[in-house]
């Protein structure tokens, strides 16, 4: 894959996992998508920050949505875009300069390499090794699939409300006092 240098990136339906890498001093990121790679000036971090406030919302307000969905406090996945699938996971504290941030999407299986290393294969059957236990994957992969199911859940209850809230309460009427029966019996006899 060819990599490209750009100034601005912001996480999309085909970005697989940002990484950073060290590029002339300084901490950079590495983009990988499903058939490009790019490297950006920037931490990882304020990737995910910079794509959160690009769809709407600032990471501090993703943060404490995960938080008030799922209940966990360390470690969070965060929402980047919901109605297209955008979740990503942290591979450690995202403070941590060494976080990867893996979308959940993209991951199809993962597999222990060693004791702190972790092959994930992705959906386009790509594979990458990530320097960290398998246990640590496997738990973010939880946390995010609780984090997607909670938001749907809700989505979907208020869905229902706003359905029931449109057609308003329904008179139900007995098909003995409807015409259709009427007409129908007298046909019987």
């Amino acid at each position: 894959m060819k990599q490209t240098q750009i100034e601005e990136y912001e996480i999309n339906s085909c970005t697989m996992y940002v990484e950073p890498v060290v590029y002339g001093g300084k901490v950079y990121s590495r983009s990988v998508e499903l058939e490009d790679e790019f490297l950006s000036p920037f931490k990882p971090l304020d990737i995910i920050k910079k794509s959160c406030i690009y769809f709407g919302v600032d990471y501090e307000s993703r943060k404490r949505g995960t938080r008030q969905l799922i209940g966990y406090y360390r470690k969070l996945p965060i929402i980047i875009e919901p109605t297209n699938n955008i979740y990503f996971f942290p591979t450690v504290s995202p403070l941590i300069p060494e976080c990867i941030w893996i979308s959940f999407e993209h991951v199809e299986s993962y597999r222990r390499v060693s004791a702190q290393k972790t092959m994930i294969i992705f959906r386009n059957k790509q594979s990458h090794i990530f320097p960290v236990p398998v246990s640590t994957i496997e738990g973010q992969m939880l946390r995010t699939s609780l984090l997607k199911t909670k938001l749907m859940q809700r989505i979907e209850s208020n869905g229902k409300r706003l359905f029931y809230m449109a057609r308003g309460p329904q008179s139900i009427n007995a098909l003995e006092k409807s015409f259709e029966y009427d007409a129908h019996s007298k046909n019987l006899k």
